[in-house]
Order: structure tokens, then sequence, then C-alpha cells
């Protein structure tokens, strides 16, 4: 056993010998008596599973529900086929406790927190098996993001998302066209999650598609083939003129760091956003429009950038804070002690210079010193109204946005009822292996609202392919939450744009259900991480 992971979970194991010592208590009525361990002793998948637990009782949000080591005895969650499954049973009876937020009874997992293994990180120059596109842009699968919409008994599986720069994208595939054949099996019929997860399945890999044009109704075949790219997280950005009314569009993907996330001394800057928000004010916009509906969260930091991009240069003061539990609060979550807080090259520091590498022992959880302020950022200076195109995977920094701006500009919501996530987290790292994401804070906006755990409720409630009508690309005035939007802020649906008029939304004959199937069967990030940390003075 490697010295420094035994001496790591030594520290972890004396701590929870220690903590049982000092709150010792006889319960009623008594749980079985599982003696923890007096020293590291035990096999790597158990002492794993004592440190899962042993954090979280420490630096879970609803740590003061957890119950003791000897109640709980995570060294019983070993019977699974693997080391992953068992930390995520362990890691999941533990979200239980937190009832009614993460978990409620009957749910067969947690809304928030989970396991990753390091070993799945998208690659940057070599081809691993795993999907999608992670946060730092690196892709590894053909490109495609599809739904799965009609009922059970007839549906639709639209591509609702194509990646930039993915092979489906160099191929010409756009949202809206839908895929009737994958692999050769014709989909469309008796619809169930294993065919759902099925169809996720294939698309991670090379694969053979035929289906529908969405913009003319040819039918095409393709095969693409899985590959490593960069993406942007932009699908698309504009101007439409309703009416008179310059708006600016952006469909956003997914909250990725950004591009210069600024020093102590210099300011933030993003080379995907500052150019379109320098065109928005260069063409006199006055409204946004933001499509958020398939946007899982990401960093923070750049929901507060965005933030600063579209408040106006009038807005100033609290824009968030976030609130860790009172034990982190008052700098007493000791454990952290065995995580080192490491620079933005994943490289240990000394930022106080006192000789010691700082950990995540050393920062600040205080409310204080965990309240973001206003800081306007950007040319676009006089936006007093913003609708915000929403869905079930909308969540974590996405609802982190919407909430910041809810107390200082006109917003209204589009679409569906989003995630409902107002928590966030940063890795715990254990047998350097596996990150473990607990749920860590509950960010509030400058009116110390939040809470918003059952999802935000759209002022405007639609179905995003309505009955007789087909799915648009991102920015076409024609898709069905974009006309609404265009419509809240001006005073008809119709609308142009520099290169002439558009129609308001154009109806088919074939017949699609309003219905979204498995809105939630996704394997795209849902989560708000925090990356910027102030340490104790």
């Amino acid at each position: 056993m490697n010295k420094k992971y035994f001496l790591m979970l030594s520290v972890v194991s004396l701590l929870a010998l220690e903590s049982c010592k000092k709150s010792k208590v006889t319960p009623t009525p008594t749980p079985p008596v599982v003696t923890p361990p007096t020293t590291a002793t035990g096999t790597r998948t158990q002492l794993t599973l004592d440190s899962i637990f042993l954090y979280a009782k420490q630096v879970y949000l609803w740590n003061d529900k957890l119950p003791t080591y000897e109640a709980f005895n995570p060294r019983q969650y070993i019977n699974q086929s693997t080391d992953a499954k068992n930390y995520a049973q362990a890691l999941f009876e533990i979200t239980k406790y937190s009832i009614p937020f993460e978990w409620n009874n009957g749910d067969t997992r947690s809304k928030f927190s989970y396991i990753f293994d390091k070993a799945n990180k998208n690659p940057v120059a070599v081809i691993a098996p795993t999907s999608s596109v992670d946060l730092e842009g690196n892709g590894n699968d053909v490109g495609l993001d599809v739904g799965f919409y009609g009922n059970v008994q007839n549906y639709t599986v639209y591509v609702r998302a194509v990646y930039p720069g993915s092979p489906a994208a160099q191929a010409g595939f756009v949202r809206g066209d839908k895929l009737t054949k994958i692999n050769g099996v014709s989909y469309g019929l008796n619809y169930t999650d294993a065919k759902g997860s099925a169809i996720l399945n294939a698309l991670e890999n090379s694969v053979s598609l035929e289906g529908v044009k969405g913009a003319d109704g040819t039918t095409f075949t393709a095969n693409l083939t899985k590959t490593v790219y960069s993406s942007s997280p932009i699908y698309k950005s504009r101007v439409i003129n309703a009416d008179g009314k310059k708006i600016g569009y952006i469909s956003y993907a997914r909250f990725a760091k950004l591009t210069n996330p600024g020093t102590r001394t210099t300011p933030p800057s993003d080379t995907r956003f500052d150019p379109i928000f320098q065109n928005f004010a260069t063409e006199g916009v006055t409204a946004l429009i933001i499509d958020l509906r398939y946007n899982g969260g990401g960093y923070v930091s750049t929901a507060e950038y965005l933030t600063n991009l579209i408040a106006p240069s009038t807005v100033s003061g609290v824009m968030f804070s976030e609130h860790f539990n009172p034990l982190m609060q008052a700098g007493n979550a000791k454990i952290l002690a065995n995580q080192p807080l490491l620079d933005a090259n994943n490289k240990t520091q000394d930022q106080n210079g006192d000789g010691k590498i700082d950990t995540y022992a050393d920062v600040n959880y205080s409310v204080a010193a965990n309240t973001v302020s206003f800081s306007k950022r950007g040319p676009l200076t006089g936006v007093k109204d913003v609708v915000f195109i929403v869905a079930a995977g909308t969540a974590s920094a996405s609802e982190l946005l919407i909430n910041n701006l809810k107390p200082h500009v006109n917003v209204t919501l589009v679409g569906k009822k989003t995630y409902g996530k107002p928590v966030g987290f940063f890795p715990i790292t254990i047998e350097n292996k596996y990150d473990v994401y607990y749920s860590l804070f509950e960010s509030k906006n400058s009116l110390n609202q939040g809470g918003y755990y059952d999802g935000m409720s759209p002022d405007y409630d639609l179905s995003e392919v309505p009955a007789n009508t087909a799915m648009f690309d991102f920015g076409d005035p024609n898709d069905a939450y974009l006309a609404k939007a265009i419509g809240v802020l001006a005073s008809s649906a119709k609308s142009s744009n520099h290169n002439g008029t558009m129609s308001s939304v154009r109806m088919f004959n074939t017949v699609s259900s309003s219905n979204v199937i498995s809105p939630e069967l996704t394997r795209k990030f849902n989560g708000m991480i925090e990356n910027r940390f102030k340490l104790k003075k």
C-alpha cells in the first residue's frame, strides 16, 4: 500500500475514533454496534468506504442528519461487483439522510451527489471509453445529443443538439434531424428506458444512422466515426430584430472554464463570450434570450462572469453567497487537511509562504468569505429584460445565473420546470482515483433567496415540440420556445433578421406529441463546481 495513502487513511480513521469517543451517547433504540477501526486496518476498499462516510460527517451540507459511524457501518457496502459500485452505494446511502433535499422515498439515485472515477476523464489526444463533452470541452464520441419525444407507443428520436467540432457537426447534422435507424435497428415504437440507454450507448461509439433531415424532410444515411475533438460550449448566437426591438440570443451548452480566469491583479475574460456581447452592444441590443434548456451547469466562476456581462451597469452590491454547513463555516472540518488545495495547473501551493502545503482545511468557508459582489464586465450596459429558455435539464450553474439576476432585471422563464439544484461542490479525492462530489453548499442571491429544490417553474409552461410542428435548430424563430420568448419581449411572435422576414411557427402534417419521454435520461454533467477559494487569515 502506498505510504502516503496509508498515512492519509490512518489520520482519517483516528479522526473517526476521536469523534466517536467525544460524542458517544447511548441511543434509543440501540443500533447494531460496529466497532470503528482504531488504526488504519482493513482492505483498501474498507478504508475507502470509511473515508467516504467520515468526510461526509464533516463536509456534507446536511451532515447534522447523519448517524454515528457505528450506526451507519460503511463497511457493509462491500457486496457489489466492483469497488466503484460499492463506493457509489455507500454515497447513495449517505444522501438518503438528507430527505427531502436530494433524496425521497423510492428514488433509485441521489439527486445531487455522485462519485467519479478519474480514469474515465475524457482524453485530450487519445481515445478512451468515455462519452459526451466535459467541462474543458474535450469530446470523445460522435457528437450527437438526442431526446425522445412523443409517448411510449409512438415516439421520435430527435437530434436535439450537435456538439461543435464533432464528427456529427462536420457531417452536417443539425438540431431537428430525426433518427429512425441506429446500427440497423429501427426505433420509434414501444419506448422503454432500456431502448433509450441502448441509443445513448450506440452514440458513444462509431455508428451507422438512418433518418430524416429536419430542414426539408429528405431521408439520409450516415456513418459516424467516434473520435476525440475540442468543442465550444456555445451552440448559436445571433441578433433578432422583433418589431423594431433588438434582441440578443445565445444558446449555451455548459458553464465551461473561462479561457482567462484572471488573477488577483487582472480581470477575467473569455474569447467565446466577449465577442458575442461586443456584437450585441454594437447592434444596439436592449433585451436578451439565454437558451439553457439542456445546460446542466458547470463552474460557478463562469456563472458569475456571465452574470456580470448581462447585468446593467447600474447594478452593484451582493450578487450571491455560498452557505456551507456550520462545522465548515467555523473552520472545524479538520479532515480536509488530507486534501491538498491545488493550483490551476494541479500543483501543490503555499500561498501564505509559511512553508506548508495549502489544504482545503486552510480555506475560509464563512458566508462573508464566500459572498460575491457584482463587477460589471463587457460593453452591454442597459439590458433590463432577460428571457431564459429552460427545461428539466437546466440545472445548477444555470439556475444560479437565473437566481443571480432575478432581483435586478425583469426575468421571464419559458419552457419547462428546471432541475432544482441550488447546491454546489468541489471534489474530495480518495485513493487518488475517485472524486467524490458531496453537496457542500447552498447558494442564495442578494435577497437571500434560494432553496429551489423542486426546480424553478416557468412563467410560460410550453411543449418543446407542440403537436403538428417539428423541432427547429437553435436560434430559429420557428422553434416553439424561441417564438414564445420573442413574443414576450416584443408585441408579436413575428420577427425578422438582417437577411429578411421570418415567419411565425410553421405547421407540419406529421404529429409530434407534446410529451418528452425520460427527460433525465442523459449522461451529461450536472452540477455546480466551486474552484475559487479564500484562505483563512
